[in-house]
């Protein structure tokens, strides 16, 4: 037994005395490569490049205050004269924009784009930057159509490319709170849920002319609000329902405004019908004030979020409501670029339910084409399973 023990014992030493020496050559290893330190306490951002500066959510991203974990390198946009108002606003230079996705691709390699162009144009960055490796996040909704969206798919599986979708809402720490007092079945069984966006409409609130351009053209963006704050209500939905697809979907588009939307709808109302559950989905380019806003009823009780810190819930009948405010989430989730490099970087998973995931925002595609064709005919429209 003592031999046992001393064998044990000249081991363990042994094994010390070679960790010493194996510590000893690390350090010294690393002292003579001080790049690993600084590899290791800080990685290299993710180079990213811009598709497009017409859409005016761009200015999220040219007005982000910067951080080491991505780099705009290149910038596509055709259109010079509102590339130089963009220079002058933000500070960038002109020679890191280019006229097409080739051309800045080439020059810059980038592992990443955002694109911020018109939805019908998303098919397009796709098809450029998926063959390439290079990991695309677009825009609220996906796409203009299942057509779009089935090639959008398509390509970015084949190539093993992140494909996200970004939402305003998807950062909202009230709705993620809402989400968990769901989840935990705080509220019993979903009932309904209703989902409130839009505004006075995008002439009214001033938005650039290059936005609205195409944000009122039936082809480039789809539709009127019915695309624009529709796919916000039915990306939140899906969320909530863990991404099972409604039933049906029936929908009732107006244009009260044909003098400045004479091509588009400005108000649309859409209604998901569930087994169990219903979702109304109320968009808008004639609210009084500009709103995005959730209601969530279950058996038992309800959850308010009222805007991205305000919320508000009630369990049950017998408890009173609570009101909470809350603050910003935790980096990265703070952040749609932040998020998307985290992506990239692997330090965050991508579920198939996830507001930002291409399985979700290809439900929410398929709802709004269901929603226009069931607005034009008059008829509920029963989606496949």
């Amino acid at each position: 037994m003592s031999v046992i023990i001393y064998s044990q014992i000249y081991r363990t030493m042994d094994f010390l005395s070679f960790s010493k020496k194996i510590g000893t050559f690390l350090i010294i290893f690393v002292l003579l490569n001080p790049q690993l330190l600084i590899a290791q306490s800080k990685q290299q951002p993710v180079n990213m490049g811009i598709v497009g500066l017409t859409h005016d959510h761009v200015h999220l991203l040219l007005r982000r205050s910067v951080k080491s974990d991505l780099k705009i390198v290149g910038i596509v946009e055709p259109n010079q004269k509102l590339a130089e108002r963009y220079s002058k606003q933000y500070g960038y230079s002109m020679d890191m924009v280019y006229n097409t996705m080739e051309e800045m691709i080439s020059a810059t390699k980038p592992e990443a784009v955002t694109a911020f162009g018109s939805i019908y144009e998303h098919l397009e960055v796709v098809e450029t930057c998926a063959p390439l490796g290079i990991h695309v996040m677009v825009e609220k909704p996906l796409a203009v159509s299942i057509e779009h969206s089935k090639k959008m798919k398509f390509l970015a599986e084949k190539h093993h490319i992140h494909l996200l979708t970004n939402y305003e809402t998807t950062w909202y720490a009230t709705n993620h709170k809402a989400y968990d007092i769901v989840d935990k079945g705080a509220i019993g069984e979903l009932r309904k849920i209703v989902v409130h966006d839009g505004h006075k409409g995008p002439s009214e609130i001033g938005i650039s002319k290059e936005f609205l351009n195409w944000l009122t053209d039936p082809v480039q963006n789809g539709g009127g609000a019915v695309i624009d704050f529709g796919c916000y209500g039915v990306n939140l939905i899906t969320w909530l329902n863990k991404g099972v697809k409604p039933i049906s979907v029936t929908a009732v588009t107006q244009t009260m405004k044909p003098e400045l939307y004479p091509e588009v709808d400005d108000e649309a109302t859409i209604i998901l019908e569930y087994p169990k559950m219903q979702g109304v989905v109320q968009a808008s380019w004639n609210w009084p004030i500009g709103r995005k806003d959730i209601e969530v009823y279950g058996k038992t009780g309800y959850v308010f979020s009222d805007n991205p810190n305000d919320i508000r819930y009630r369990l049950s009948e017998k408890e009173l409501e609570q009101k909470e405010e809350l603050g910003t989430r935790e980096f990265p989730y703070d952040d749609p670029f932040s998020f998307f490099a985290a992506v990239i970087r692997n330090k965050v998973t991508v579920s198939p339910i996830d507001l930002s995931s291409l399985e979700n925002n290809m439900i929410v595609v398929e709802v709004l084409e269901a929603a226009k064709q069931s607005a034009k005919t008059g008829k509920r429209v029963h989606l496949k399973k």
